[in-house]
């Protein structure tokens, strides 16, 4: 990957619906090779697909947390039914697995801290393999949704 290749990454992370032809206008290159290109991103797996990014407090969601998880042990059924079950719960929009403790990092998104509070109580705390969880409420999102560095 040169550094073409990573001007075309940054513009696409930008505004993922420019045409080939403004990509190629951005990163100063003709249409064919920029799609070129962006065809060998996509394949090589650079590129992992194009989403619509929303705002949560659009769609209701005025709340979030992000949930520390320390697991009772770490052998390999309880993470695995441990990520089967966060992996299966909407409002978890990710979920990290840490080295050392705490075992995992979530952060979750809900209307308020009432469903939050239910959340909490009738799913994120009967994960398997569940001891701690400790929340820490988001008070304000400072960097989001950056393009990574090229």
């Amino acid at each position: 990957m040169d550094a073409l290749d990573r001007k075309i990454l940054t513009e696409l992370q930008l505004d993922g619906r420019l045409t080939v032809t403004e990509l190629a206008a951005r990163v100063r290159l003709s249409v064919s090779p920029c799609h070129r290109r962006l065809r060998d991103l996509e394949r090589e797996g650079a590129i992992r697909g194009y989403r619509a990014v929303v705002d949560p407090a659009a769609v209701g969601l005025n709340f979030e947390a992000l949930v520390f998880v320390t697991l009772r042990w770490e052998d390999r059924d309880t993470v695995i039914a441990f990520e089967e079950g966060v992996s299966a719960i909407p409002h978890v929009t990710q979920a990290q697995r840490l080295f050392g403790d705490p075992d995992y990092l979530l952060r979750v998104a809900t209307t308020d801290l009432a469903a939050y509070q239910q959340l909490y109580d009738q799913q994120l705390a009967q994960l398997p393999g569940v001891q701690r969880l400790t929340s820490t409420l988001v008070m304000k999102n400072v960097v989001q949704d950056r393009p990574l560095p090229e």
